[in-house]
């Protein structure tokens, strides 16, 4: 089975093409600056990437730039549409209502809307990815998976906040988490590697990147992350100040004479690195400057690798123990100097870094000394690969059951 990979942004598209079976790449790329004159379509796999401008108005025709270069011309990876059996689409926030990944109806779509509030820079653009497909996919099955069902398995006392509880009953306000469907594929892929099942074990799972979350998963449950309500929540991040005192936002908002809308941003995009180095939110520009003996660069870098440790000792306390360790995205795989500096002084923990380990070795490693208690593993994410099999699954299901006829209009697993 083909299934069809959708990713959209407020102005982007991304996509890949995967068969599911064997877990071949088929295509992938990239529809960027959608809307814009500056539009460009990046299209091919890693060694064959090309890249076209092409003028996309709207997320529509986006996906039938798409679906133009997947099916005609030397970028062909398939002969027609009718190849692609099925469509996942990733959805930051599902909110309350949904614990699994589903088949997208129009009540699916509607509830995706009602949680907009909570990602309205995600959410709305990914409908818009979904309409662009049912529009030029008509027949073809579609299936939301979402970044935050993975935590919906956390208990009261993780998920709840320590504020009035009718704001939770009139707001749903409790935590949400995200980076779930990233978490839960490396959760499942380090039982694999370590050739244990993922119900015996308890980790901690580190997403370190330009956006960053860790979890803690006790025995394949999620039962704590960092990020909260929303993805601003819990390590200091890129652009992203994480956790910081609650009445600092008051107080800044009153002395710079800021709106709530211009105090999110403060927080959301000029905060984190970027806000700390006065640089960049990228760690490599940050670590460069701060080898050149920039103080506030420095500082940047030492209050990343912090955050990360503050919440892998929290976790530790939760679980009563971890097993291992699991690092995944752009820092986390690639940056041994970040990784040394978070598991610097836990060795009184039995978290025990092998350096020669840490330095060089194939992308997917065990990175602490063989006499480490606790394990340590890199494992590069792949959140599309986990989207295609919750959409195999689903439609998989639906296609060999007896039972149902598939019509898009009608089903919610």
């Amino acid at each position: 089975m083909n299934v069809l990979v959708i990713n959209a942004g407020s102005s982007s598209l991304k996509y890949q093409l995967i068969n599911v079976e064997t877990q071949e790449l088929l295509a992938k790329g990239l529809c960027d600056r959608v809307g814009s004159d500056e539009a460009m379509h990046k299209h091919g796999l890693d060694s064959d990437e090309i890249c076209i401008h092409t003028q996309m108005a709207d997320h529509d025709q986006a996906v039938a730039v798409v679906l133009e270069t997947l099916t005609s011309g030397p970028t062909k990876a398939i002969d027609s549409l009718e190849e692609i059996d099925a469509v996942g689409h990733r959805i930051v926030q599902g909110g309350k209502y949904f614990d699994r990944s589903v088949i997208i109806d129009e009540d699916v779509i509607a509830k995706i809307d009602e949680m907009a509030e909570l990602a309205p820079l995600h959410n709305k653009a990914a409908i818009m990815g979904i309409r662009g497909c049912q529009h030029h996919m008509p027949d073809t099955p579609m299936v939301a998976v979402f970044d935050t069902s993975f935590y919906q398995s956390l208990p009261p006392k993780a998920y709840m906040y320590p504020l009035p509880y009718e704001l939770y009953e009139k707001y749903a306000i409790r935590k949400y988490g995200a980076h779930g469907t990233s978490h839960r594929y490396i959760a499942e892929r380090a039982a694999d590697l370590l050739e244990e099942d993922l119900r015996d074990l308890k980790l901690i799972t580190c997403h370190l990147g330009n956006g960053c979350s860790i979890s803690a998963v006790d025995h394949g449950i999620a039962v704590d992350t960092s990020m909260g309500m929303t993805p601003l929540d819990g390590l200091m991040m890129g652009t992203r100040c994480g956790s910081i005192d609650p009445a600092i936002v008051t107080y800044v908002m009153d002395k710079e004479g800021l709106s709530p809308q211009e105090m999110d941003d403060l927080m959301n995009k000029r905060s984190g690195l970027l806000g700390v180095s006065g640089i960049s939110n990228d760690l490599r520009s940050v670590d460069e400057e701060a080898d050149r003996g920039n103080e506030r660069a420095l500082l940047a870098y030492e209050m990343y690798s912090n955050s990360a440790k503050k919440y892998i000792g929290q976790y530790m306390a939760v679980m009563g123990g971890v097993d291992c360790i699991v690092l995944t995205g752009g820092v986390g795989e690639n940056s041994a100097k970040m990784r040394r500096m978070i598991f610097a002084g836990l060795q009184t923990m039995g978290i025990v870094l092998d350096n020669e380990r840490n330095m060089a070795g194939p992308r997917e490693r065990e990175i602490s000394t063989d006499e480490s208690e606790v394990l340590i593993v890199i494992i590069p994410t792949d959140e599309e690969l986990m989207i295609a099999r919750d959409t195999y699954e689903l439609v998989h299901d639906l296609i060999d059951s007896d039972e149902v006829d598939y019509n898009p209009d009608m089903l919610l697993f």
